[in-house]
């Protein structure tokens, strides 16, 4: 429907057995995930490169980037990732300066020479003999390599690890915005519930630690909201280069600031993740919560499990890759002007963000466009047939008075977009 924003190429030797269960890790993380499949089709695209493309003992096809005449006349996607799975035996094929492997892997280098805003090259070591005095080395040792280190053995596997550092690469490469590191604004309250204080400065004292000692510190510059602090202007003008982490503990919903944070974050389209470490209960709670990704937090032994901080970082990671796709898919529906699409809402509208919109649009609408259905596209998944129907209700009576139509990307393919 829409020209490609990322494709991705794996690339493995098929002698390399471990190859084939990491590529397929990868290609299940941005093919199968909910959090990918709610971009338009081409938003991000896996590509695998194994089998030798003139039989045994050959290299694979080709990687096609920008500018690149791809076959069946196939546009390239505005932007190539290459991930290298690098083990023994491709590095004993690149060792030989003259086979195919060898050229193959200097080629992938030398595309990120030609178009470094453009190509990525994310290596990942199958095994250490490969990259330790290789040519292989020589020839992909100038990129950092995903999953490099350790991985937190209370927290995550390599996996967890590598499918991480590949989106916080990504997400990187394709930003539209020039930037070294995202804000990470981390909102929560003082205290937990009664006479338990302690419980939200260890949790907020754990998600430092892991963006501490991870990559992600790389990715992310963690910032609290303190209690009482007006962050309006700071969240507001940092709202493209920016994601929120908010601890909802007991008292979190019921805190004015805590709610005008999310609020803020919300109507600026900034990532949020919710994680839901509710010990005890609450009083009420607040639809300013709601309609956004949720990661349950909890205690075992009294103390906060490392795995559910990290299940909620990489959530974090992979939305803000997701926000980078869908602005990028904004800019390219200007050569399909009859999608006609008036918002690209960033997540499922809701009464916040739409009435926000709404006066926004208002604003900037000629008259001979007041009788005209606004159509409305946002990530899948689709809102219920409940909560569509209550926000076509409700844009009949506000100001915009007329017909609304909210759709996702499938529903807009279905009707032959």
């Amino acid at each position: 429907m829409l020209p490609p924003v990322l494709e991705i190429f794996v690339l493995w030797h098929p002698d390399d057995r471990q190859g084939a269960d990491f590529a397929e890790t990868i290609f299940d993380h941005f093919m199968k995930g909910p959090t990918f499949s709610g971009v338009i089709g081409g938003g991000v695209q896996v590509s695998l490169r194994s089998t030798g493309w003139e039989g045994p003992g050959t290299a694979p096809r080709p990687v096609y980037s920008e500018g690149q005449v791809a076959p069946n006349g196939i546009r390239p996607a505005r932007f190539t990732a290459v991930v290298p799975l690098l083990g023994n035996e491709m590095a004993a094929c690149v060792e030989d300066g003259s086979t195919q492997w060898h050229a193959y892997v200097a080629a992938i280098r030398d595309l990120h020479q030609a178009m470094p805003d453009r190509i990525g090259v994310f290596p990942y070591a199958l095994q250490a003999g490969a990259t330790h005095g290789t040519k292989l080395q020589e020839i992909l040792g100038m990129f950092q390599f995903a999953a490099a280190g350790n991985p937190d053995k209370n927290g995550e596997d390599v996996k967890s690890m590598l499918c991480r550092d590949l989106t916080q690469g990504l997400a990187q490469l394709v930003s539209p915005d020039e930037m070294d590191r995202l804000t990470a604004f981390i909102s929560h309250t003082k205290r937990h519930s009664q006479g338990e204080g302690e419980d939200v400065d260890a949790l907020v004292d754990l998600v430092r630690e892991v963006i501490r000692n991870t990559r992600l510190n790389e990715f992310f510059d963690a910032n609290d909201l303190q209690p009482g602090t007006d962050w309006d202007e700071e969240l507001r003008n940092k709202s493209g280069t920016s994601a929120m982490l908010a601890l909802r503990t007991d008292l979190y919903s019921s805190r004015e600031w805590c709610q005008r944070e999310v609020a803020i974050a919300k109507t600026q389209g900034m990532p949020v993740i919710m994680m839901d470490a509710i010990g005890v209960g609450e009083e009420r709670g607040s639809f300013l919560m709601d309609h956004v990704p949720r990661v349950a937090v909890r205690k075992l032994d009294g103390r906060w499990q490392r795995r559910d901080v990290y299940r909620a970082l990489n959530l974090l990671v992979d939305e803000c890759l997701k926000r980078a796709l869908w602005m990028h898919q904004k800019d390219l529906a200007h050569e399909r002007p009859e999608l006609d699409v008036a918002w690209w809402a960033p997540h499922a509208p809701e009464p916040l963000t739409l009435s926000r919109w709404i006066d926004e649009f208002l604003a900037q609408s000629s008259e001979q466009d007041q009788q005209e259905t606004v159509r409305i596209l946002h990530p899948d998944p689709p809102l219920g047939p409940e909560e569509r129907t209550f926000l076509i209700n409700y844009a009949r009576t506000t100001r915009l008075g007329r017909e609304i139509d909210i759709m996702t990307p499938r529903q807009l393919a279905t009707r032959g977009g």
